[in-house]
């Protein structure tokens, strides 16, 4: 029988370690356990908030209702021919430990996504990526639960509406569906995608010319720790705010005045502008306040140095904000859900 618990701390469920506590608490394990959680939310006019790996979310100091932990296990093959294979595996899988499984079985297309924290049932919600390659370059389709009925339905890439570090489980349908499994679809020969920030570079500097997945996936850990700092070691999110995207005479003028501004074209009339960059030219990067800071080696990663409420953090994030806007005109938006 599903355990409920009254009043539970959901500190420890979170990388960012900010303090808060839900009024109802349920661990899941199986779509059967879903289901009671969900019965008795209605049965007791309780929200849902679902819950996995904790790391791209802040949580407010009570959550008013019943959150969900997510931990359904599983992977598996579900279709292959010779140039595609379909897996499927269940939300609440570490997402790296997904990533690695595909690597293990010689699987292609998400080595550029490894030691993205969190669970499988995050990565459509965010639309996760990493060194040019989004999940939705490989997604097939997910299932999930409609926490309002019980019923399952399946969403195509289509029906996902990606975007960058979002979909429509981020917006129209927030809240709406537990993300049971999703479905990747893989290549059985290697197209690696290394021309994107340093992993090629790194690569040959390790002599390496004929890269196998796990020489990327290594080689992208490498990266990762030189400069992001580890969650279970110092509480953080990850990256906190999305990269801007600005129209062509935008970037033009911000490039006469920034010539040394990184940007990343999305296309003949976008542009991507480092968000981290930004903040550091706006003077706060490594700032601190009171038990929250702007990490020094990377200024896009809020750290919690221990002890910091949501309000802290809000604070924090409003500062960033209003000092990219006064230096660039440039309007953040969160990365991190905040609920």
């Amino acid at each position: 029988m599903l355990k409920i618990e009254k009043k539970h701390s959901l500190t420890k469920y979170t990388t960012l370690k900010v303090s808060s506590t839900a009024d109802y608490f349920a661990i899941v394990k199986n779509k059967n356990e879903l289901l009671e959680a969900i019965a008795f939310a209605r049965a007791k006019k309780q929200l849902i908030f679902i819950l996995g790996g904790g790391s791209n979310v802040l949580l407010s100091k009570t959550i008013k209702g019943l959150v969900i932990k997510n931990e359904m296990q599983g992977i598996k093959v579900v279709e292959k021919n010779k140039s595609l294979v379909l897996v499927e595996a269940s939300s609440g899988e570490i997402w790296s430990k997904f990533v690695s499984y595909t690597v293990e079985n010689k699987f292609y297309g998400l080595e550029n996504l490894f030691l993205i924290y969190g669970t499988v049932g995050a990565a459509p919600v965010q639309n996760i990526g990493a060194y040019g390659v989004e999940l939705k370059d490989c997604f097939h389709h997910l299932s999930a639960i409609d926490l309002k009925t019980g019923n399952e339905k399946i969403f195509s890439a289509n029906d996902c509406r990606f975007g960058y570090r979002d979909s429509i489980f981020k917006n129209k349908l927030k809240g709406r569906y537990f993300i049971y499994s999703v479905t990747v679809a893989l290549l059985r020969k290697p197209d690696f995608k290394l021309g994107y920030g340093s992993i090629g570079e790194a690569l040959k500097l390790k002599g390496i010319k004929k890269p196998t997945a796990y020489d990327v996936i290594k080689t992208i850990e490498e990266i990762r720790n030189s400069k992001l700092p580890n969650p279970f070691i110092l509480p953080n999110a990850g990256s906190f705010f999305k990269n801007p995207e600005v129209n062509l005479q935008t970037f033009k003028n911000l490039f006469v005045k920034y010539p040394d501004m990184p940007s990343f074209q999305i296309n003949r009339s976008k542009f991507k502008i480092p968000a981290g960059w930004l903040i550091e030219q706006a003077g706060l990067k490594g700032k601190k306040f009171g038990p929250v800071r702007m990490y020094e080696k990377q200024a896009l990663i809020l750290v919690n140095e221990g002890g910091a409420s949501s309000k802290q953090v809000l604070n924090l994030v409003a500062k960033v904000k209003l000092a990219v806007k006064k230096k660039f005109g440039l309007d953040l938006s969160e990365e991190v859900n905040i609920i």
